[in-house]
């Protein structure tokens, strides 16, 4: 056999790489990005949207947000998603605890499946009580109160009082208060946060479904910290009008 003859016989029996389909190619990145966005979603950073005004102004019906989950610690899932089948879960540590002052997201204590989000107000061990309207903490207010305007809520049919907190530790938020509340009925307490749970309060202080009503929140139930609004637009304004229903203005405020 001549070595040309030869040459062919070994291309022939040589192996041919098969190429990869391209809707195959397409479909593998597609499951790769899936993975890394669950991932990502389990265990460094989550979207929420804001369905309620308990937390006016501060976080808006209409706000999205990212939410830190890594931050306090990942809780792993306790279910199979979409199949609603619960698994067992842990905790994974943290770099920091939960402090008064910070806004957090967490699993509503009495129906795990809802997420709620309020500023917490009080710690594991430290005594509560709201005078008033205003929350004090181990017998010390929240913070320096002062008024800084009143303005009608159209969507609550309340004239608003928003006061400036200062905190000792130099944190600056605003609250909500209805000018037509009698303030002197707005008393709670005092009672102890027990160990390893929480007492969290919404902004807008006569509008919010919070520890005051269902009690407290235990650390387990801590989802993440609220860090910054990506996406913001008022629900009231017609899709069409898209230049004043996106709240432009808000998008990239980081969440305090």
């Amino acid at each position: 056999m001549s070595e040309s003859a030869l040459k062919m016989n070994r291309a022939k029996e040589a192996p041919v790489a098969k190429t990869k389909s391209q809707f195959r190619e397409y479909t593998e990145a597609g499951l790769v990005a899936l993975i890394a966005a669950l991932l990502l979603r389990t265990f460094v950073v989550q979207a929420f949207r804001i369905p309620t005004g308990s937390m006016k102004d501060t976080l808006l019906i209409g706000d999205f947000l990212l939410v830190n989950k890594f931050v306090y610690g990942v809780r792993t899932p306790d279910g199979i998603p979409f199949l609603d089948i619960p698994i067992p879960y842990t905790r994974l540590p943290g770099f920091k605890e939960p402090e008064a002052g910070e806004i957090i997201v967490f699993k509503y204590p009495k129906d795990e499946k809802l997420d709620y989000i309020k500023r917490c107000i009080a710690v594991g061990g430290q005594t509560v009580e709201v005078r008033e309207g205003l929350a004090y903490v181990d017998g010390q207010a929240e913070g320096k109160s002062e008024l800084i305007k009143k303005e009608y809520d159209p969507q609550e049919g309340h004239y608003i009082n928003y006061y400036k907190i200062t905190t000792p530790r130099g944190q600056v938020y605003t609250i909500r208060h209805y000018a037509d509340h009698f303030l002197a009925s707005e008393n709670y307490g005092p009672v102890q946060v027990p160990a390893g749970h929480y007492f969290m309060m919404g902004d807008n202080r006569d509008n919010s479904a919070d520890g005051r009503v269902w009690g407290f929140l235990p650390r387990d139930n801590v989802v993440g910290e609220a860090m910054v609004i990506y996406w913001s637009w008022d629900s009231d304004e017609p899709l069409h009008r898209i230049l004043t229903k996106v709240r432009w203005e808000r998008i990239g405020n980081l969440i305090k």
